[in-house]
């Protein structure tokens, strides 16, 4: 029998849900204070699940917009508490994060939600920030660098993550939540949103994206094998850096807008001095087997996403063609 047709309440699937859970919380060494979820409707589905889960709708929220996934969550909280927009990134087009000290945050919020890895813009936290109110929360959506470095997770009151972009196929929501913030939900929040209820049925409650979660378990089960996410993250950082390296050296035919300290190990974005160039970069690059680097439709240029799954090998063949289509067209 495979995995798509078991019963998701048999005792092999039961097997699978749990030894994935078991290795998820090994890798990021998450305590017993924590429930892990396995949720369906993507992260921008917890866009809305969490200030129905954690807020009253009269409590204020901060934001740090740090890109078009943290003002979508910003947007979708404007309808379940007062959420406030503390620091943007937007006059600069999203190339840069703020100063922690001087985050103007709200001293009664409920939240401080950041987004950990912008994939549009390419920025990512490098530390994070501390909830100012001593009862606040650090929220962050790490969906693009979820399980690529290690996460002190004892910070935060949640982290949620569709995990497509690292450690499963599409479809599969992990949500890891602090257990005291759960069963708060406000009387509104529909049931497939209320942590409670999952959390009560591990994930059961109603028949769960099965073969995704099999897919994340043998995933988590290899980064282990690895030598978990300090061994990972050194390889991302590896990876990262012969390409950005290839941008910086080239004279500005290649250029990332993205300020150095901030550049995500995860998505590259860089664009080309002679902007006309780049519809064919991207249709050469194809021809090699290099495909989808053509930048989001916001922002243009191209973009290089480099995943855990990307092997260096990628990124230097990425690296040579980039050269080669220099020396041609410089």
């Amino acid at each position: 029998m495979s995995v798509m047709e078991m019963s998701h309440r048999g005792k092999e699937f039961m097997s699978i849900i749990q030894k994935a859970e078991s290795d998820l919380r090994k890798l990021l060494e998450i305590s017993e204070d924590y429930a892990v979820l396995f949720l369906q409707g993507g992260a921008t589905t917890q866009f809305a699940a969490i200030p129905l889960n954690i807020c009253k709708p009269q409590d204020d929220v901060d934001f740090v917009v740090s890109g078009s996934w943290g003002d979508k969550a910003y947007k979708e909280a404007l309808k379940y508490c007062k959420p406030n927009v503390i620091w943007s990134g937007k006059s600069n087009k999203y190339t840069a994060l703020p100063s922690f000290e001087n985050l103007d945050q709200n001293a009664n919020a409920r939240y401080l939600h950041i987004c950990a890895n912008e994939t549009i813009h390419g920025v990512e936290f490098k530390d994070y920030p501390e909830a100012k109110n001593k009862d606040g929360l650090l929220i962050a959506d790490m969906s693009s660098n979820f399980c690529s470095k290690p996460v002190d997770v004892s910070k935060f009151g949640i982290i949620y993550a569709g995990a497509q972009k690292n450690v499963g196929p599409s479809g599969v929501t992990i949500v890891i939540v602090r257990k005291d913030l759960i069963g708060n939900a406000q009387e509104i929040t529909p049931v497939m949103l209320d942590y409670k209820i999952h959390a009560d049925n591990n994930s059961l409650y109603n028949t769960p994206p099965c073969y995704g979660i099999y897919m994340c378990g043998l995933v988590f089960e290899d980064l282990l094998a690895q030598g978990g996410l300090v061994e990972v993250e050194k390889k991302n950082v590896k990876k990262a850096k012969v390409l950005y390296d290839a941008i910086d050296a080239s004279g500005g035919f290649y250029r990332c807008p993205v300020e150095k300290s901030v550049r995500s190990l995860m998505n590259v974005p860089f664009t080309l001095e002679k902007s006309e160039l780049e519809g064919e970069f991207v249709k050469e690059a194809a021809k090699e087997g290099m495909v989808q680097l053509k930048g989001h439709r916001s922002v243009g240029g191209m973009r290089a996403s480099i995943y855990n799954a990307m092997p260096l090998a990628g990124v230097e063949k990425l690296v040579a063609f980039m050269k080669e289509f220099q020396q041609k067209h410089g």
